[in-house]
């Protein structure tokens, strides 16, 4: 009996209970209303772009060398000195190749004196021809002394003309030995600015090794790689926007100057040379992006002030039906101007909390300012 009390106890306690919760009304939770200027995502038309990357090069870049064996005995220009075409760059010993101008020298005089003598001997021989012709005229002369003196002027001539053919070479040979002396100084092909120095003096140069380099003067180009799938959108004299690392300017408009005719098999990109305005902050070895575009396509874009950071991710406030702030997680795009386009996170049409700040306005209904 004790036990059913109990229970029967509990049960009028319950009962009790709940009819004392049921008379009384559940209150509404109360939102939170602020003003906030709201912004609304939209749909349209922004650029396809190809982006290409790439470096700064002078348009006209000379690797100096030596075009003779020599040591070197001055190298006179250092990285970053500006030059002028035709300008010494280095000098290499030339010992021995004056020594061979003073050879060739000697041998044109040689030749010339040879010359000299054959052309007296020749005058000689056709004096003394035409005297013959007048005696055998006279019949003074036998047939056979006119034979002999006709064919002594004959030879005559020939050693001339031979002679003359050795002082030709003996001349040649001159120029050619000057030439080789010429080549001890090492010169700027054009004016520009020195930007590698690869000897010292006491180096041995040869034929082919580089020993200097110098970058031309003037407007710079910048050499990027495009797509073999991309290039037929590319063509010379098109205006493209670039953008150099460790140059402030942020739009710097570059023309397509050169197209290589032929792909890297290696990497099957073709290489774009652009045209880059003259200016005082662009360097060549820079590195650079730039833009080719290919037509339009269809994209949400926001206002970038409606675009807020918490961390590393990037967010918005989004209202709902009821005028609700919202915290979307966003996936950007590329920027377009003011503009920023949404990948994932907003739908055309939505509106957004304009520049909410560090605000935290989750949950809270927004009053639109004007």
């Amino acid at each position: 009996m004790r036990i059913v009390l109990r229970a029967s106890l509990l049960t009028v306690f319950a009962a009790t209970m709940v009819g004392c919760h049921s008379g009384e009304s559940a209150s509404p939770a109360v939102v939170e209303t602020m003003q906030a200027r709201v912004v609304q995502s939209q749909q349209q038309q922004v650029p396809l772009n190809i982006h290409s990357t790439g470096t700064v090069h002078a348009r006209e870049t000379a690797i100096v060398s030596a075009q003779v064996v020599g040591r070197i005995q001055q190298v006179l220009v250092r990285e970053g000195d500006s030059v002028r075409a035709g300008q010494t760059l280095a000098v290499l010993d030339d010992a021995a190749l004056r020594a061979s101008v003073d050879q060739a020298q000697a041998g044109v005089k040689a030749a010339q004196q040879q010359q000299a003598a054959a052309q007296t001997d020749a005058k000689l021989a056709a004096s003394t021809l035409d005297r013959y012709r007048q005696l055998q005229a006279e019949k003074s002369v036998s047939p056979q002394e006119m034979d002999e003196v006709a064919q002594r002027a004959a030879a005559a001539s020939a050693r001339l003309e031979a002679v003359r053919s050795q002082t030709d070479a003996a001349r040649a040979q001159e120029t050619g030995a000057h030439t080789m002396l010429g080549y001890t100084h090492l010169v700027a092909p054009f004016a520009g600015v020195v930007t590698a120095r690869m000897a010292d003096p006491g180096t041995l140069a040869s034929p082919g090794v580089p020993l200097l380099q110098v970058d031309q003067a003037g407007a710079l180009q910048l050499q990027a790689t495009v797509d073999e799938s991309a290039i037929a959108t590319v063509h010379k004299g098109m205006k493209v926007q670039v953008a150099i690392d460790g140059a402030s300017s942020a739009n710097i408009t570059g023309t397509v100057a050169e197209i290589d005719p032929a792909a890297d098999p290696a990497s099957h990109s073709f290489t774009v040379k652009i045209d880059l305005p003259s200016s005082g902050q662009l360097r060549a070895g820079m590195y650079g992006t730039t833009e080719f575009a290919n037509g339009v396509r269809q994209a949400i874009v926001i206002p970038r002030s409606a675009v807020v950071s918490r961390g590393s991710l990037v967010c918005a406030y989004v209202l709902d039906a009821q005028g609700i702030a919202q915290l979307r997680y966003l996936t950007l795009g590329a920027a377009q101007g003011d503009l920023v386009e949404v990948l994932s996170g907003v739908s055309p049409g939505e509106q957004l909390v304009d520049d909410p700040a560090d605000r935290d306005i989750a949950g809270k209904r927004i009053e639109v300012q004007r």
